[in-house]
């Protein structure tokens, strides 16, 4: 069994190692390369090496939006396991910032609601642009999640709703793209991804409010 555990870690390792040759030199970082640099940090999460997690992500979360998402869920995720208050300031701060990242990559008309008048122009409709949206809505909705851990008053748990909301009309319009390009994207991996996230929003989101609706009626 020992020996098995040493392998496992070797193997991580090697994964941990591999994600910082496949940089792109040209100082840039195409959609593939993200996502696959993205999985690689969470696995490291999953086992524990937070460290080295955030250590490959930092480069890049700037400059790539799924950088920039999995970067920020990191520190949300060890602010609200710590509660300390500089570790959900930190995470706070990056948040925002992973926002900022994510919204240079939407359409540049794009807007709550707006998605769905763009499904008959699905040919306009970029594929790096429909991963924007989900890692804008991904963001928004740790946000809000953090803002109920900030602090528990009524405040700002209206503004966390308000935040959920926004989050959740972005990936309902994004199941209508989903719904639209299906046929044409076909199973490519980075559309298999998107799909998967889209799916993965709405559950979460689902969560999301069960925690809203337990804790506001504590409120009252």
């Amino acid at each position: 069994m020992a020996h098995v555990g040493n392998g496992a870690a070797a193997e991580e390792e090697d994964c941990f190692e591999d994600a910082f040759d496949r940089i792109p030199a040209a100082g840039s970082m195409d959609l593939q390369t993200a996502i696959q640099e993205t999985q690689c940090a969470l696995n490291l999460v999953l086992n524990n090496k937070f460290s080295q997690a955030l250590d490959l992500l930092k480069p890049w979360w700037r400059d790539s939006m799924y950088h920039a998402l999995g970067y920020s869920s990191i520190l949300v995720m060890q602010a609200t396991m710590t509660f300390e208050h500089r570790d959900i300031q930190t995470a706070m701060a990056t948040i925002k910032e992973a926002l900022h990242t994510c919204q240079r990559f939407r359409k540049k008309n794009s807007m709550v609601g707006s998605l769905s008048g763009l499904i008959s122009k699905q040919s306009n409709l970029q594929e790096g642009e429909m991963h924007a949206e989900l890692c804008y809505a991904e963001c928004l909705l740790q946000k809000a999640t953090l803002t109920f851990v900030q602090d528990e008053n009524m405040i700002s748990f209206i503004k966390g709703g308000i935040k959920i909301r926004t989050s959740y009309q972005i990936y309902k319009d994004c199941q209508n793209v989903l719904n639209a390009t299906q046929d044409v994207a076909g199973q490519s991996d980075s559309f298999r991804q998107f799909e998967g996230g889209v799916k993965l929003g709405i559950g979460s989101f689902n969560l999301v409010s069960c925690f809203f609706l337990i804790h506001r009626s504590q409120l009252m």
